[in-house]
């Protein structure tokens, strides 16, 4: 008989949470929302490559109780590096890509913050379907613990994270801010890539330093856009195709 996995005991709530080869793995809880009522702890999460996670980790991801993986990564970056390794945690796992092939990346991306804003909206506008998708699975109080990740767990990530947020009211500076935090995170990844062989899938054209960096005016830049494309929160929703409960239902289960 299997003995029981060890429960990951949290005494004081982090947002990191620490693993050997996955750099950027964080806790959506704690935001002030909607009504000023607080996003849930241990509840929503983001992430970077899940396919790093190793055996030995399976206790964490068991104390986290995660119940639904989404992988916003494209089928060939999937394929390349693995998926979500159901041996170490059984899980729901939904391949949701973003778009179908990376995208190249100009030597000269003139102001980074609004470069990579727009980027964001090209990914916005091609991710549609996944993001209505991923919606639908947020309505759903059997998809949580929910961790959503991509490669890195910036751009794509971060482009889910700041919709959900702002569905839930979270301020735009404090969206900003959680996009920020992926920096020090990007940088310990960086480092540690450069260190391997065959990680990451080869770029076709080099990427430039300055689009690795997670700058809050990048993100508050991509927030001005969708308002103006979309209304933003509830209205972003609804631009998805989503019926105007789903907002209310997400806000239901994810906030206290």
């Amino acid at each position: 008989m299997s003995s029981a996995p060890t429960v990951y005991v949290v005494t004081t709530v982090d947002r990191r949470i620490p693993f050997e080869q996955v750099f950027n793995f964080r806790d959506l809880g704690g935001y002030t929302g909607e009504g000023g009522r607080t996003v849930r702890w241990r509840t929503l999460f983001r992430a970077d490559g899940l396919n790093r996670l190793q055996p030995e980790e399976r206790d964490v991801i068991a104390g986290l109780g995660i119940a639904t993986v989404v992988d916003l990564r494209t089928k060939e970056e999937a394929e390349h590096g693995g998926r979500f390794p159901t041996h170490v945690w059984e899980v729901a796992y939904h391949h949701l890509p973003m778009f179908d092939v990376l995208p190249d990346w100009p030597a000269d991306i003139g102001d980074p913050a609004l470069y990579l804003a727009e980027r964001y909206l090209e990914m916005f506008d091609s991710g549609r379907a996944t993001l209505a998708t991923i919606f639908g699975l947020l309505a759903r109080e059997e998809s949580y613990p929910l961790v959503f990740h991509c490669a890195a767990g910036k751009d794509r990530t971060g482009i889910v994270a700041a919709l959900v947020l702002d569905v839930l009211g979270v301020d735009d500076d404090v969206i900003a801010a959680d996009y920020g935090l992926s920096q020090e995170a990007m940088e310990r990844l960086m480092v540690w890539a450069r260190e391997q062989q065959g990680v990451f899938m080869t770029p076709r054209a080099p990427i430039p330093s300055a689009a690795v960096e997670a700058r809050p005016a990048t993100m508050l830049a991509f927030l001005e856009r969708v308002r103006a494309r979309t209304g933003g929160g509830d209205a972003t929703l609804e631009d998805l195709g989503l019926d105007a409960a789903t907002g209310a239902t997400v806000r239901r289960l994810l906030l206290r």
